[in-house]
């Protein structure tokens, strides 16, 4: 659906700060994938995802999108575009919502895709679809339409959010970490959402987390990145028997290897 080919990103080049954020990256995201990114800080997650989102723009390679059949570069196409097939939860459950206006109206907004100006007037109908839509979350949201979003908690704001972001039908989810800010009780529950939306309505999503059993018990794709390059894909049967002593045997490699490198370069 997605394809990256040869993507890299090097910021602050040719000064003694230069980083190569992400070297030659080549990554088809398919239909339907539920992939989780996993990566020490600095791996190259963020900015992989930024790419992807349009936020950064490659200085080399070229990014295909696939919409049924329908084949376009859109390597330059800028965030605001993408946002009309690409959605983004981020780690801060405040950013996905307007808190100082009411859930029926966030959910209005969203509803039309972005809608401005003067109020609409809700009828009936819609309110009851709301409802409708609301009651998969479990929080009782469907009976407080009027509140302000700002009164809700954390919890609550996050699964609102990816809510909308399904409503909107993106045809890839990124989620950047988005149980972080949360604690373990909301944070299971908005997983377990994220993993009932995902099957319910065969939404493709990636999903960075730092947490290594989320990686593991969610997806059918795992993807470990290292200084901009993706070192492991593994799918299906091999990513369901991976462990997590496998994952942190895959880490202790890396970092040997990175030793072995800076102490061959000293000598």
């Amino acid at each position: 659906m997605i394809t990256l080919e040869d993507i890299s990103i090097t910021f602050n080049a040719n000064t003694p700060d230069e980083n190569k954020a992400l070297r030659n990256v080549n990554l088809t995201i398919n239909k339907g994938d539920f992939i989780t990114v996993i990566g020490s800080n600095g791996a190259g997650k963020s900015t992989l995802y930024n790419v992807i989102a349009g936020t950064l723009q490659p200085a080399q390679g070229r990014i295909v999108l696939d919409m049924n059949g329908a084949v376009r570069d859109i390597t330059h196409d800028k965030e605001y575009k993408r946002a009309r097939y690409i959605g983004r939860i981020f780690q801060n459950p405040l950013l996905g919502t307007a808190g100082k206006m009411s859930l029926e109206d966030n959910m209005m907004i969203c509803w039309k895709k972005g809608w401005k100006g003067l109020r609409i007037s809700l009828t009936n109908k819609q309110r009851d679809f709301f409802r409708e839509q609301l009651k998969q979350l479990g929080m009782g949201l469907e009976n407080r339409l009027n509140d302000n979003v700002e009164q809700f908690s954390g919890g609550q704001r996050q699964a609102l959010t990816l809510l909308m972001a399904v409503m909107s039908h993106p045809a890839l989810l990124l989620l950047d970490e988005h149980t972080a800010a949360l604690d373990p009780p909301n944070a299971k529950l908005v997983m377990e959402i994220t993993r009932k939306f995902a099957a319910d309505y065969g939404l493709t999503v990636m999903m960075v987390t730092h947490n290594m059993q989320q990686a593991l018990d969610y997806g059918n794709r795992l993807l470990m990145m290292d200084a901009g390059e993706i070192i492991l894909d593994v799918s299906g049967g091999e990513k369901a028997d991976l462990t997590m002593d496998d994952i942190v045997k895959q880490f202790r490699t890396i970092k040997q290897h990175e030793l072995s490198n800076d102490q061959m370069m000293l000598q």
